[in-house]
């Protein structure tokens, strides 16, 4: 017989007298819960819904479309619960097939992970509120339990879902900025150009284009900081990758002065390109024009070899002769109208001065006896020569630009261009 002091001890509600014992009770009370939650399944959905609309002001905000995909989701999501609770041996629920794939994959697009994490913890609150009475007797612990770690999943796949996104989107923007630099780079000016970029969010102009090597560098992390550069300067920005070259389009905004364009632009970026000449396009108007600015960068990068002391960034406009040796017709171009032409125009006294000037070793006595005239003539012509075409002969390099272009414009003469 028993004596008092061998009795079991009555264990109270706080004791766990509640819990069950044993397998088989625990799977009823189990059972017990799933046809409750069942028949809860859609009170659950409307009643989570009905508090976003309440709680979250986002929500209410948002499209008729987008607040019934949520909504679908919502209900999906204890449906999926209700599914993995009936047999938790299964191990990890698959929340990313069975609750995020109910909804299209734009959805990532019109609500943020904040966004998700705020629903989450809604729907959370709603089925917490309710645990007594879905629950069967004694199997409130049991739910709770299940609740806190399927919410656990479901804030890991959201995660996933969001880095996937972000991942997917971030290869995409890569592939479409590439396309739109080689399209700049071959001359396209098609609308398309616009709906590309508007597709990256551009917005800003003025544009100018850059273009510069990436040396020993791993290109991937020369474009990725190349773009974390511009735009915490404000910019918009297009990157591709050519071989060991990078082109760079930026779209700078407002900030700087029309005159300190593009170089006060070019400047904070120069220093991310790997080692060797960083050339800069001149500023254009919009995005559709920016192919003008890629091609002199580019043209000019090519070229930059034959000035071995240009200053880093250098204007793609002041590597003209260099450009024009190197076969660019552009800069050909812009070398007789902006140097030859003006000069040509002056009258010969000027074009006269400055090709006796630069055949005589820029002497200003043997200039002045070889045209029969004082030596302050000649530097009075000389510094209307400056005036003129912004290329001052007795410099060093002002002088090689202006051989330069009398040449390029005489060939064009006798060529009838």
């Amino acid at each position: 017989m028993n004596t008092e002091s061998e009795q079991p001890e009555a264990r109270g509600p706080e004791d766990g007298a509640d819990e069950p014992v044993g397998g088989a009770p625990e799977d009823e009370i189990r059972a017990e819960t799933v046809r409750r939650l069942e028949r809860s399944m859609g009170t659950l959905g409307t009643a989570a819904v009905a508090r976003m609309e309440e709680r979250l002001s986002w929500f209410r905000r948002m499209s008729a479309q987008d607040r019934s995909w949520i909504g679908l989701v919502a209900q999906s999501g204890v449906a999926a619960f209700v599914d993995w609770f009936r047999d938790p041996s299964r191990g990890r629920p698959a929340i990313t097939v069975e609750v995020f794939g109910t909804a299209p994959r734009e959805l990532t697009r019109s609500v943020s992970l904040q966004q998700t994490v705020d629903m989450i913890r809604v729907v959370i609150e709603v089925v917490e509120g309710q645990v007594d009475d879905l629950a069967a007797p004694g199997g409130a612990q049991q739910l709770r339990e299940a609740m806190l770690r399927y919410t656990r999943e479901v804030a890991f796949s959201s995660a996933k879902v969001y880095a996937r996104a972000a991942e997917a989107r971030g290869a995409w923007d890569a592939r479409l900025e590439a396309l739109i630099v080689d399209a700049l780079l071959h001359g396209d000016r098609e609308d398309g150009l616009q709906t590309w970029g508007s597709a990256l969010g551009w917005s800003h102009t003025p544009v100018i284009a850059m273009a510069g090597d990436i040396g020993d560098e791993d290109g991937n992390k020369v474009l990725d900081d190349l773009r974390a550069a511009a735009r915490r300067l404000g910019h918009d920005v297009l990157a591709g990758l050519q071989g060991r070259r990078v082109v760079m389009v930026v779209g700078v905004g407002d900030r700087y002065p029309a005159e300190d364009l593009p170089a006060a632009a070019a400047e904070p970026l120069a220093g991310l390109f790997g080692p060797g000449a960083v050339v800069v396009g001149p500023a254009v108007a919009d995005l559709r024009s920016a192919g003008a600015s890629v091609s002199a960068a580019v043209n000019g990068l090519r070229s930059a070899v034959a000035w071995p002391d240009a200053p880093r960034p250098v204007l793609a406009d002041d590597l003209l002769p260099e450009r024009a040796l190197e076969g660019d017709v552009e800069a050909r171009r812009q070398l007789v109208e902006e140097v030859y032409l003006p000069l040509r125009g002056a009258g010969s006294p000027l074009l006269d001065t400055l090709s006796v000037y630069l055949e005589h070793a820029s002497s200003l006595e043997a200039t002045a006896r070889m045209l029969f005239v004082h030596p302050n003539t000649v530097r009075y012509r000389l510094s209307r020569i400056a005036e003129l075409t912004g290329h001052p002969p007795s410099d060093g390099r002002g002088s090689f630009v202006l051989r330069v272009a009398v040449a390029l414009g005489r060939l064009s003469e006798t060529r009838n261009e």
